[in-house]
């Protein structure tokens, strides 16, 4: 058997020149405008719209199901008589001082919990007994601990952002890699320090998904306890102005008062968490 080694011959291979054809392709209009992501979320609005007024008309029904011309024509006048910006107002003040404070005790618990072994204990046996407990379900008590008042909605809400902010952001947590934490250690980084410039940066994805969650839980427990609170005090935000109009048999207004429920969650999400994605995570390359 030889030792020799062949060698293969290099060669090249010359291309003809390109000439005068453009480079790039210029796409045509449809699909350019296809590739734009909030003209396929408006077809997709339009298409429910239709649909929905489609089936009213069919139903012939206004009090069982108002088309959707007629909520808009609610909707209009609720904003043009400031009724139901009102309403918002209240429902959203309400929800961001919850929601804030359901923020803070969230990160509190968790850097507790990556920095002690009690810590994590605590955080593992709240989470387990109050993370699958309604937060509708402790209205009653807020309502006999704190009163009518702005105060026992804040109590429900803070438990609905809590204990899955917590969650998500611990969980992101465990899954920042170890040499980012040796990385941490290295700079002399502990505690606080080591939370704030290593593990928030590392997790951000889930403390978004977290945020996420969390505005979704606390969004719809206050619309559902503003009609408990509503009734009890005669006064209330959004919650309240579909139970009143319900009550008056109004459904028009009832629809379009479900239909601001929405359009806040879309706006929510699709201005404040999107643009939060797009200059941290997307940005950085954590996140397609």
């Amino acid at each position: 058997m030889s030792n020799t080694t062949l060698r293969r011959e290099e060669y090249e291979i010359e291309l003809a020149p390109l000439g005068d054809q453009p480079v790039e392709r210029e796409l045509p209009l449809a699909t350019r405008l296809w590739q734009q992501g909030w003209l396929r979320k408006s077809l997709i609005l339009l298409g429910l719209a239709l649909i929905w007024e489609l089936a009213a008309r069919y139903q012939g029904n206004d009090l069982l199901l108002p088309s959707f011309l007629q909520t808009a024509r609610a909707f209009i006048e609720g904003v043009g008589t400031g009724e139901l910006l009102e309403k918002v107002g209240i429902s959203l003040s309400v929800l961001v001082k919850g929601y804030l404070i359901g923020i803070v005790m969230a990160f509190l618990l968790t850097t507790l919990a990556v920095s002690t072994q009690l810590g994590r204990d605590l955080l593992s046996t709240l989470t387990s007994m109050f993370n699958p407990l309604p937060a509708i379900a402790l209205l009653p008590l807020a309502l006999l601990w704190f009163g009518l008042g702005e105060n026992s909605l804040i109590f429900v809400l803070v438990h609905s952002v809590l204990w899955a902010l917590a969650l998500n952001t611990y969980a992101g947590f465990l899954g920042v890699s170890e040499t980012q934490r040796m990385a941490g250690r290295n700079y002399g980084l502990k505690g606080l320090r080591f939370v704030l410039f290593i593990l928030i940066p590392a997790a951000l994805p889930s403390i978004l998904a977290g945020l996420k969650i969390g505005w979704a839980f606390a969004w719809r427990t206050l619309i559902a306890a503003e009609l408990v609170f509503g009734a009890s005090s005669g006064k209330g935000g959004l919650g309240w102005y579909i139970f009143q109009n319900r009550n008056e048999l109004y459904t028009d207004k009832v629809f379009a008062g479900l239909a601001a429920v929405i359009l806040i969650g879309l706006l929510v999400e699709n201005l404040v968490f999107a643009t939060l994605e797009r200059v941290t995570v997307k940005r950085w390359g954590m996140q397609r």
